[in-house]
Parts: C-alpha cells; structure tokens; sequence
C-alpha cells in the first residue's frame, strides 16, 4: 500500500495539554509544531494547576482531551503535553507507521515518545509493538481505548501508570521522535525530575530505552559472555 502523503491526517483531533501560566512553554510548544506542518491542527486546552493535587490535574486533563475528542466523533485522538520535543521527524516515515495501524484491527494506544518495558518488531520497520511503560507526552488511543478510559474515574494513580494498566496492544513509532524537554516541571515528582537529570534528561533516558529494547537480546549476551570470561579467568587463578 502506498502511504498517504499527509500523516497527520491520520489523527482526527490533536490537542495539546498547557498550564495557563505556563506562557513560556506554549511559545516553544507551537515553535515545535510548527516544525512539523502541525501548527494549525493543535488545539491547545489551557488548564490550571489542581489546588490539591497535581497528579489529579493531570489525569483530569487528559482525560478532558479525550472526552472532547469522543464528543467531536474523533475515531484516533493525538494528544501532547506543552513540554513537547519533536526531533528527526521525517513526514514517509510516520505516514508509514500510520498507513501500518490503519490496516492493524483493534489496537489501544500508538506513542511518538515514550518508555517501554518490551519493545517487538512488526511487519512494518517504522512501527515496534511495545509494553507501554510510562510517559504521556506524545501518544494517539483509538476511539474504543479512549471510551474505556473516560470511564475511570481518579483514584489517586498518576495517569500514565493507569494508561500501562489499561493498554493491552501498544505500538510505537521506531524510531520515537518526541521527548519530554528539560523545562522544570509543574508537577509534584520534584525528586524524581531532578534524579531523572541527573541520568542525563528524560530525552537521553528515553533514547536509552529505546536503544535497549531494540538490542535487549544482542546486549543480555554480551553481558553474559562479559560474566563468563569473568568466571574463567577467575577459576584459571
């Protein structure tokens, strides 16, 4: 099948998640977006901070997204979070992933960024079958995956833990090209932020996952042939 030349069309709402005072991040939001053809397709849905609980405001935000995006008819709903990072995005490639879930039945969620516990090749090179992880910033759910999840209602689970819950048949685009930027964070994971940059940044965890779920088998023997020369040299003493 040929792909068709615009991939974006492929998602039938695309929003993107900003704190109203967060004026700083939108600016670099729409300079992202517009980078990639898609600065007059994001809606922007501008929140305030939950007075409580900001994992609360998160999930509630999303979960916003998806419901207007159900109400609007949406059949797939592509949602961003304003702390976007779009790199090497290259236009065949993404409308290769997107012609690939078009002919793949009953999928949940597809990522243009995230963390995966397991990551599978398909029959299209662009597209990996994954074990979702964590990370919101950059993922599209089917209409039928988005009907389950305005279902739930908060209970006190950060959002991106009960979408791993909740997803049972991930893809994601190989390789990703969205990522979380180094803006300071708005939310109530302080400690983990700052042990997360001192990993080197959510974009270097991220692509270090990404390396390693594609590698896992190449990279589980290396360590084990390391260990077993180890072992001999030690025995040989």
């Amino acid at each position: 099948m040929k792909p068709t030349s615009d991939p974006w069309s492929f998602f039938d709402k695309i929003y993107c998640i900003s704190i109203d005072t967060r004026i700083d991040r939108r600016t670099e939001a729409k300079k992202q977006f517009s980078s990639c053809g898609l600065q007059e397709r994001v809606e922007f849905i501008i929140v305030g901070k939950h007075p409580h609980n900001q994992e609360q405001g998160i999930f509630e935000s999303h979960i916003h997204c998806l419901q207007k995006g159900l109400a609007a008819g949406a059949a797939r709903i592509l949602i961003f979070e304003d702390d976007i990072l779009l790199k090497n995005y290259t236009p065949s490639r993404l409308c290769e992933a997107t012609d690939f879930l078009r002919s793949t039945p009953h999928w949940d969620a597809f990522f243009l960024g995230a963390i995966s516990s397991r990551s599978e090749k398909t029959a299209n090179e662009n597209v990996v079958a994954i074990k979702y992880r964590c990370l919101a910033h950059a993922y599209c759910l089917s209409r039928d995956f988005a009907q389950r999840m305005v279902r739930l209602q908060w209970d006190k689970i950060p959002y991106d833990t009960l979408l791993q819950q909740q997803c049972r048949k991930s893809y994601a685009l190989s390789t990703m090209i969205a990522f979380q930027s180094s803006s300071p964070t708005d939310n109530q994971t302080v400690m983990l932020d700052r042990m997360r940059r001192f990993c080197g940044g959510l974009p270097f965890i991220q692509r270090a996952n990404e390396f390693f779920q594609r590698h896992r088998a190449a990279i589980l023997c290396a360590h084990l042939a390391a260990i077993l020369l180890v072992v001999l040299f030690v025995m040989t003493q």
